[in-house]
């Protein structure tokens, strides 16, 4: 979401992440309340596991951009809004909301009685309508938040862009001091007010319908002055789930780095009426097959199911899980292969090779045409792998014309695909990518790139399930367009991919997804924009905005800013949806025609499971759909009609 993004090369070690099976409506009851269906029970102390990969590394909501923290954090913070298991918004510690003047103001009434707490229940304050003034602050001083999460506030709201600009220009000393507040310069400057300890009214930069969708993402997250006071900026940056104030359904009362963490109901949360368990203890795995153990044994309660999982349970009409698998909950990501324009060396020079190479848009387009992703995405899917195809950079189902037609038909129709097919990938198209490989080779070679080029992929060291999606990675490439252009070489890293891969820009790709933290196109395509602060995988994952103009990187900067070019004209678009989702396809076909990006899939898996998917946060904006809040159980397990029934 800035964000939530999620490494796909982590997602596809299906070692025991959080995503839920469905089931049909009515089937179970609430954790506590009586008997489920099918003869068992609901769970009140609830056991699932994510892989090692998926390490929670931050605990400040208002700074990460990871879906591997927000899964964690929803459920220990909370915003202004969330949402139901439709997707809608629903009421969280706004009560009510709205707007009066077509989008240009909103109004949200922070209802009474929310509480901070510590680790222990213990009460620390209220939570009240100045910790969202505090918390925009926090999110829009450069010195206290590095720019994260900051391209939603920028975009939407009157002046945060401004203090960004400001704060950046004074001492890290005089930022750290500032706070929100009665004659602030935050105040002065920024489009927020605070007429009371229950109103909070946002003055948007434009008439912007959506706005309200961004209540429930982070960008809009409170946090309390008094906790900064307590801790200090630096504190709050470093703080822990002993440190932390809580505000969620949970507190974390166990942190184990690596191992486990337990997640224990909040007795002074708001929502009194709402039904969650009594803890949660959450155990960090090595790979899909100990998260299967697990769940053999009896000792997890959710597992999604590796390739080999699938294929033997499948086959076997005798398994004792045969007519229960079910459809994993399917990912709210958009999932692509996102190139490094400036990739380092381990010794910190630069890759001279792969940086002219990549810069060459023949040798994308050879990529983008020729790489059958088939056998990568029966990883993921091994009874539908076409399900898992993707052809587009924002995510299916996010906005629809007022016609009705969804969003990425219009990317569709701009790219002239034809509809996605469960017998073949169809944008592959072999000769085409012969043609952009010989052109690739003559033009690169020309300008003294050697071949093959050699491109550097990561994974999680000791994930076995990553090493062998990894390696049917690496047989997609060099299979469609031969070693004797391209190689792929599979390297390890111990901990943390961030730190180690993407920070040191080690990687020639990443395999990574998006999820929206708004309901609009622009949340998905002004993170490739050639815009530094803003743009999250310009800045972080392609680094195309460190790329200086040569006669080799001329026509891909060229690229880049006409690109931008497009997608701040959409942008610009208000008083006309239609027109502006019309305008943002054209732009998201111009970054994948030229293979800025390319597409890579979905992650529609498959699961055993024990919860009902239908009775989660389902929403395709937002970081609220990992809460485990109002979720119904059955100790007894879902069965594979039980799941299709509820699909309809």
């Amino acid at each position: 979401m800035n964000k939530k993004m999620l490494s796909r090369a982590m997602a596809l070690a299906l070692a025991g992440t959080l995503a839920l099976a469905g089931c049909g409506e009515n089937t179970t009851t609430d954790p506590g309340s009586g008997e489920a269906a099918g003869g068992g029970k609901p769970i009140t102390d609830l056991v699932i596991s994510k892989g090692s990969s998926r390490e929670l590394e931050s605990f400040n909501m208002l700074y990460s951009q990871r879906n591997e923290d927000f899964e964690n954090l929803t459920n220990l913070w909370d915003g202004l809004l969330e949402v139901d298991p439709k997707g809608k918004l629903a009421p969280a510690i706004a009560d009510t909301w709205g707007t009066e003047d077509d989008g240009k103001t909103w109004k949200f009434h922070i209802r009474d009685g929310v509480k901070w707490v510590d680790v222990n229940g213990n009460e620390k304050a209220d939570c009240n309508a100045y910790d969202f003034a505090t918390g925009l602050e926090w999110i829009c001083n450069f010195h206290k938040n590095d720019g994260n999460n900051s391209s939603m506030p920028f975009e939407t709201i009157e002046g945060a862009a401004e203090y960004y600009e400001y704060t950046k220009g004074l001492s890290a000393e005089e930022a750290k001091a500032l706070k929100a507040g009665e004659g602030s310069k935050f105040n002065e400057m920024v489009g927020i007010e605070v007429p009371d300890a229950s109103t909070v009214i946002y003055t948007c930069t434009n008439n912007l319908p959506y706005f309200d969708t961004l209540g429930a993402y982070v960008a809009l997250y409170p946090i309390s002055q008094a906790l900064i006071d307590e801790l200090g900026v630096d504190g709050v940056k470093a703080m822990d789930n002993n440190s932390m104030w809580y505000n969620g359904a949970y507190t974390m009362t166990t942190f184990v780095h690596g191992n486990e963490k337990i997640f224990t109901k909040n007795p002074k949360y708001w929502d009194t009426v709402s039904t969650r368990f009594d803890t949660v203890r959450i155990v960090m795995v090595e790979s899909g097959d100990v998260a299967f153990q697990l769940y053999d044994t009896g000792e997890i309660d959710y597992v999604p199911l590796t390739e080999a999982n699938v294929k033997t349970i499948s086959e076997n009409e005798n398994h004792k899980f045969h007519d229960y698998i079910i459809p994993d909950v399917s990912s709210k990501f958009s999932y692509q292969i996102h190139f490094n324009y400036d990739k380092k060396l381990p010794d910190g020079s630069p890759d001279v090779n792969w940086n002219k190479a990549v810069a060459n848009e023949a040798f994308r387009r050879a990529i983008y045409y020729g790489v059958d992703l088939t056998d990568y995405n029966k990883r993921t899917n091994m009874l539908d792998p076409y399900s898992c195809q993707n052809n587009f950079y924002t995510m299916k189902g996010l906005v629809y014309k007022s016609d009705g037609t969804e969003y990425t038909e219009l990317v569709r129709k701009n790219l002239g695909l034809p509809a996605d097919s469960k017998e073949k990938m169809i944008r592959v198209d072999a000769a085409k990518a012969a043609e952009f490989k010989k052109q690739a080779m003559e033009e690169l070679t020309a300008i003294g790139v050697t071949f093959p080029v050699q491109l550097d992929h990561y994974i999680k060291a000791g994930s076995q399930s990553a090493a062998d999606s990894a390696a049917v990675f690496k047989k997609c490439f060099e299979t469609a367009l031969g070693t004797d252009f391209i190689t792929v070489k599979i390297n390890e890293f111990i901990s943390s991919n961030n730190k180690e891969v993407v920070t040191p820009q080690l990687a020639s790709i990443q395999n990574n997804g998006w999820g929206a933290d708004y309901g609009d196109p622009l949340n998905y395509l002004g993170q490739e924009t050639l815009k530094e602060d803003t743009a999250y995988y310009s800045n972080n994952y392609s680094n195309i905005v460190k790329v200086q103009e040569t006669a080799e990187t001329k026509a891909l900067l060229d690229t880049y800013k006409e690109y931008t070019r497009l997608v701040d004209e959409a942008a610009a678009i208000i008083d006309d949806l239609d027109a502006r989702y019309e305008a943002f396809a054209k732009a998201e076909a111009y970054l994948i025609e030229h293979a800025l990006v390319i597409p890579l899939n979905y992650g529609n898996g498959l699961a055993l499971g024990k919860i009902d998917n239908s009775s989660r946060m389902n929403a395709m904006f937002g970081c609220c759909n990992d809460k485990m809040k109002n979720w119904k159980t059955n100790d007894a397990g879902y069965t594979t009609e039980q799941a299709n029934a509820a699909q309809g």
